[in-house]
């Protein structure tokens, strides 16, 4: 008598009238093509030279307050560990995908353009290519910066007591 309906067929048979395989990959790749653009944009301003500290204009109330430090306490820890808080534009190494993709969430939530990146990292990082546990940062303002991203190895123990014997 009557067949069973498989709605799945159904669905693709209707997707199929409205678009050809060749459009839906063309939005794909376009779709990939801007998000190639915007990480573009992204590494571009980290590795471009920085007036003064700008001011991001971050929402407030998006922000994890855990991720907030100020000028002075990172100041401490770069003296206690020997570490340089620096421009990015300074740092030799990679910049990983993770914390780009980060920025790019950042933005998109507060629907802003992040500008002034700053990284805590030993100094041969600055110098040379090896990873140990860099920190990204943003300003806010008033001497805040917002942790954006940690990659890398964590400090050795003895880099304190190596850092406070010279």
């Amino acid at each position: 008598m009557f067949e069973r309906t498989d709605i799945e067929l159904q669905l693709q048979k209707a997707r199929n009238k409205k678009y050809q395989e060749v459009d839906i990959l063309q939005q794909v790749s376009k779709i990939l093509e801007e998000d190639q653009l915007k990480e573009d944009a992204i590494m571009a301003r980290m590795k471009s030279p920085q007036k003064p500290t700008p001011r991001n204009q971050f929402n407030l109330d998006l922000l994890e307050t855990d991720r907030i430090y100020h000028i002075d306490q990172i100041r401490d820890i770069c003296v206690d560990y020997r570490l340089r808080f620096l421009d990015t534009k300074y740092f030799k190494n990679k910049i990983p995908q993770e914390a780009v993709s980060k920025i790019k969430q950042i933005e998109k939530d507060h629907k802003i353009t992040l500008r002034g990146f700053k990284i805590v990292a030993p100094s041969k990082m600055f110098k040379l290519e090896n990873a140990d546990d860099p920190l990204l940062f943003a300003p806010i303002c008033n001497g805040y910066f917002y942790l954006i991203h940690k990659w890398g190895n964590d400090l050795s123990p003895w880099r304190k007591v190596w850092g406070s014997a010279l």
